[in-house]
């Protein structure tokens, strides 16, 4: 939580993935404490869902139908959120799938690329787009969506995935580091399994599945809204010196 109630106001945060899963959680988090919220996704039909029930329970919302791997549609989404509200003031860059599992001699060119391009370039050219309009306001927060496999290695199912959260991780770094001293904080979350559409969508295994579920003490995966919550404090002016670091949220597990 922020440290000042009315912290969020009348800010904007531009969320992408946020039609399922943990951008929608993070998306009605924002709007419950009074943020506009621009939530994207390449999904149109969900992205106007999640901004229909801010609509509906008093908030702002914007609706944005955006594949993050292209440029051109990333830079009209930035461009669309500011003409909407004014300015934006924090970036949740949600978007990012394994796509698929694969064991590592199986993964093919198409399968590297596309996840790379999802992942890396996705959440490169969300980056690219709203820095310069932050670097103007002096001031900025992003949040970028990383995973405990980049500490794994995905071994067996998701080394492409891991390979391409790592990059988000040193991304991030590079970022928070390069413009620290401009009043932009830049933070990465490393989530353990969560409770999302995401296993469905990488065809995950029931065995794979359980297999995730031993390897957290808690007994349980995690829930959207706990990602959300922690999007909220980063962002918020409890943490004005943190900035660079990726946070691991995983039940105590995710490091065999």
């Amino acid at each position: 939580m922020p440290k000042s109630p009315d912290y969020f106001i009348g800010k904007t945060i531009i969320i992408t993935g946020a039609a399922s899963g943990i951008g929608k959680a993070t998306a009605l988090i924002f709007a419950r404490e009074g943020a506009n919220v621009a939530c994207a996704d390449i999904n149109g039909d969900g992205a106007r869902a999640t901004a229909s029930q801010i609509s509906g329970s008093g908030g702002k919302a914007l609706a944005l139908a955006v594949d993050v791997t292209s440029r051109a549609q990333v830079n009209e989404m930035v461009r669309a959120a500011i003409e909407a509200f004014g300015g934006v003031q924090f970036q949740f860059n949600s978007a990012g799938a394994a796509l698929a599992r694969s064991k590592f001699l199986d993964i093919d060119d198409t399968l590297f690329e596309r996840t790379f391009a999802l992942n890396v370039k996705g959440t490169l050219h969300c980056m690219q787009a709203v820095l310069p309009h932050m670097l103007g306001n002096g001031r900025g927060v992003i949040v970028n969506m990383a995973s405990m496999a980049h500490r794994r290695g995905g071994p067996g199912s998701s080394a492409h995935y891991a390979a391409a959260k790592g990059a988000v991780v040193s991304m991030t770094l590079g970022v928070a580091r390069e413009f620290a001293h401009a009043g932009i904080r830049c933070l990465s979350i490393s989530p353990g399994p969560i409770r999302t559409p995401f296993q469905a969508a990488a065809q995950t295994s029931p065995e794979l599945l359980q297999r995730f579920l031993d390897d957290v003490p808690m007994k349980r995966f995690g829930e959207p809204e706990e990602i959300g919550e922690l999007v909220l404090f980063m962002c918020s002016d409890a943490c004005d010196f943190m900035t660079a670091d990726t946070v691991y949220v995983n039940g105590g597990g995710g490091w065999r």
